[in-house]
């Protein structure tokens, strides 16, 4: 993955990779992900979206994607998947263990027990889909100032389970949509990864090198060590 603390998770299903750690739609930036009669995207308006509410404030570095206070925590469970032969209902009870004792909130429980559901050792796709709706009520219910991180955790899920079934239109609409409520260069390399694998290798190249110019310095460091380790991410090493 990254250098945030998932940074190796689940590399069989890579794109779970940014779904763990985890602004509003328009009309305009909706349509930046929908097809034109040519079978070409809209790049233009994708742009537009990833760029349109940027500025300074809204970046944090990636270590801060997670709760800090809940940090701990979500390293341990982390710890606990990365074992290659790790117990799917172990870790499950692990998860619950932390909730209990007031160490994670129900919104990283059920983004953890999201994860765990998704990941190759379990793919159960059902019940992962599931976790993330009830995930979603669960981050409504506890608003506060992190409502819209919780709430990109929740878009990159459902854009990690449309990735792994192959809807990558549906999966770069959820992966823009978590950049925009939540500046990272993790939800950015998912959208260029799946700008890739949609085959649009040169609105790819040429949004990583838009962002460059554009976006936080820490974030292109962040994306750029992305790019140099993540396979996902290879063909944009051509251009360095």
């Amino acid at each position: 993955m990254n250098s945030s603390i998932w940074s190796s998770l689940l590399m069989a299903n890579r794109r779970l990779r940014h779904s763990f750690l985890t602004a509003d739609l328009n009309e305009s930036a909706y349509c930046a992900t929908n097809r034109v009669k040519e079978g070409k995207m809209d790049y233009a308006a994708l742009v537009e979206r990833i760029l349109n509410k940027v500025d300074d404030q809204a970046y944090m570095a990636l270590a801060d994607v997670v709760d800090p206070e809940q940090h701990p925590a979500m390293v341990e469970i982390e710890t606990a998947i990365r074992q290659p032969d790790f117990d799917p209902v172990s870790v499950r009870e692990l998860i619950r263990s932390l909730h209990r004792n007031g160490r994670i909130d129900k919104v990283h429980m059920l983004s953890a027990m999201h994860v765990l559901a998704a990941s190759p050792r379990v793919s159960d796709y059902v019940e992962a889909a599931r976790i993330v709706a009830e995930q979603e009520m669960a981050a409504l219910d506890l608003g506060g100032p992190r409502l819209q991180a919780n709430l990109a955790s929740i878009d990159r899920h459902r854009g990690v389970l449309a990735f792994i079934q192959e809807h990558y239109d549906i999966a770069l609409d959820y992966f823009s949509r978590a950049f925009e409520r939540q500046h990272t260069a993790g939800n950015l390399s998912n959208v260029l990864a799946t700008l890739l694998r949609l085959g649009d290798m040169d609105e790819a190249r040429d949004l990583y090198h838009h962002v460059h110019r554009a976006l936080n310095p820490q974030l292109i460091r962040d994306l750029d060590h992305l790019v140099d380790n993540d396979p996902d991410l290879a063909l944009l090493r051509l251009e360095a």
